[in-house]
């Protein structure tokens, strides 16, 4: 174990909010990924973050500060949840922005610590035991294609049920949380088919952030409903627009997938910063 099974006060860069999720157990499961302040990758789940008192509500680069457990039931490295569980007082201390001359000079110091050139050494890292690598930064060589495939319009009904049963819909609030409704279902699944060093064929990978699926309803309002079109501006910021940038991939296992998987990751985040020459870069990447 690289990090201790207890980070009190842990201050955590939130990079990935993947896309909420349905779940019994939790009413709503959100994973959340980001960096500590001495740069290591940590996982942070269950969070209700829909449900959070508005002075809660963080986003992306901001930093929380939280008291951290390591989950016992994940045997993934670095995976935690707050001390408190889904109640646990979580607060806003910081933001990281890009620099006021949108260098990134900061969040690149962070996000860039450790980068993987290669899918083939992450996965596996992410089979060795007592290592089992679960979240890294990649850099493809080539991003192939931006695929978009039709999903199922509705979550299963099997979780719609449990969900009925524990009566969601009516659960107590605090007077400052948000009332949480069942979120939509994104009728689409994104992937990026790419390569990096050493493969002979494209890599396909989903995209399960939470910035894409927002994008996607966004898109759906701007263009009245129109899917198709609502699709086609998707497609121009991660086909064009990102493509234009110092492409990176944030990626992460399923706890679920981990082992059996032969490919266990997909992709919970992109990071895109502007091209810089290395004379601009800080001596420490």
């Amino acid at each position: 174990m690289y990090l201790p099974d207890n980070i009190p006060k842990a201050k955590v860069l939130v990079a990935v909010k993947t896309y909420p999720n349905p779940s019994v157990k939790y009413d709503e499961l959100v994973c959340n990924a980001g960096f500590l302040e001495t740069g290591e990758w940590v996982r942070v789940y269950p969070i209700k973050f829909r449900a959070l008192p508005y002075d809660q509500q963080y986003k992306k680069y901001n930093w929380i500060e939280l008291d951290l457990i390591r989950k016992k039931d994940d045997f993934r490295q670095e995976s935690y949840m707050p001390r408190q569980g889904i109640d646990e007082d979580i607060r806003i201390v910081g933001e990281m922005g890009t620099g006021k001359n949108r260098d990134w000079v900061e969040r690149r110091s962070f996000a860039l610590k450790e980068v993987y050139t290669s899918m083939e050494d992450l996965i596996t890292q992410a089979k060795e035991p007592h290592i089992w690598k679960s979240l890294a930064t990649v850099k493809p060589k080539e991003i192939v294609e931006f695929k978009i495939e039709e999903d199922e319009r509705e979550w299963k009904s099997s979780i719609m049920e449990g969900l009925r049963q524990l009566s969601l819909f009516d659960h107590p609030r605090d007077k400052q949380s948000r009332e949480l409704q069942i979120v939509r279902k994104l009728p689409y699944k994104y992937y990026y088919r790419f390569l990096t060093e050493g493969d002979s064929k494209p890599r396909k990978l989903m995209i399960e952030d939470w910035e894409i699926g927002a994008l996607y309803w966004n898109c759906l309002s701007q263009t009245e409903g129109d899917e198709v079109a609502a699709n086609e501006l998707v497609r121009q910021k991660y086909e064009t627009q990102f493509l234009e940038k110092d492409l990176y991939l944030f990626v992460g296992t399923t706890k679920a997938n981990h082992i059996k998987a032969p490919n266990p990751f997909v992709i919970i985040g992109v990071f895109y910063p502007p091209f810089v020459s290395h004379q601009q870069l800080p001596f420490d990447l």
